[in-house]
């Protein structure tokens, strides 16, 4: 198989949203977003050549078939990126069964399909990445149900680089502070909550989706196919450091 960057096959999941778009752009060879919006997905294959799979992401069975189907039609599969995901800010108690059953099922079920997916199909290898959140490392309020998703991520990758990594197959994710996205308007459009998200990143301002794509980008190389069962954090110091 060849190492050329443009020769390279990478599967990004949850294509058409703020993060996913973004790593198209920052990605060589071919990309695949695959995502559940057909609008926003051909958006995104118009302005960088990418090609479009719908995909519900959820439904296990779905997933592998989509990544053997990858598989068969370039001839390998360097990469997959599973970038869908949802926010939702709500104290535990007043988060409903409706909710938690759909935040589960789009954070934790998704990467979940990515990840069997990925080890029923990539035999020789590759890297994936998942995306998590500073929310699983230090404690913010409100934030139970992303938290408790989004853990689950920080795990499996660790348990799936384990079971992986003798065939040089490779899991990691991203931990990402607040990224202005359409997912978190509700927020940054807020000048007040804005301000104070700022605050409590050391670095003075909010992530943008390409601060969090070429975090992922560098994941993917193989170039840096020495790092696995790493949660990278991407989020102007949140999770790690005390602002005054």
């Amino acid at each position: 198989m060849s190492d050329s960057t443009t020769d390279r096959v990478t599967l990004v999941i949850g294509g058409g949203g703020g993060i996913g778009s973004e790593v198209v752009h920052h990605l060589p060879g071919t990309v695949v977003v695959a995502g559940r919006t057909r609008d926003a997905l051909e958006a995104v294959a118009a302005d960088t050549g990418a090609s479009v799979r719908e995909l519900d992401a959820r439904d296990l069975g779905r997933v592998v078939t989509a990544v053997q189907e990858v598989m068969d039609e370039h001839g390998r599969l360097d990469g997959i990126v599973n970038a869908a995901g949802s926010v939702m800010i709500k104290p535990a108690h007043l988060t409903t069964p409706d909710e938690w059953d759909a935040i589960v099922a789009t954070n934790l079920t998704t990467a979940f399909a990515t990840v069997r997916a990925a080890g029923s199909v990539m035999k020789d290898g590759g890297s994936v990445v998942l995306v998590s959140t500073a929310a699983t490392s230090t404690g913010l309020a409100n934030h139970e149900a992303i938290a408790a998703t989004k853990g689950g991520i920080d795990a499996l990758v660790r348990s799936a680089s384990a079971t992986y990594g003798r065939r040089g197959l490779r899991f990691n994710a991203v931990a990402p502070g607040l990224v202005a996205t359409s997912q978190t308007e509700r927020i940054t459009s807020n000048e007040r909550q804005a301000e104070t998200s700022r605050a409590m990143h050391a670095l003075g301002r909010l992530g943008e989706p390409g601060d969090i794509a070429r975090a992922i980008a560098f994941l993917l190389d193989p170039g840096n196919d020495w790092i696995t069962g790493q949660v990278l954090g991407v989020d102007g110091g949140l999770s790690r450091v005390r602002t005054r």
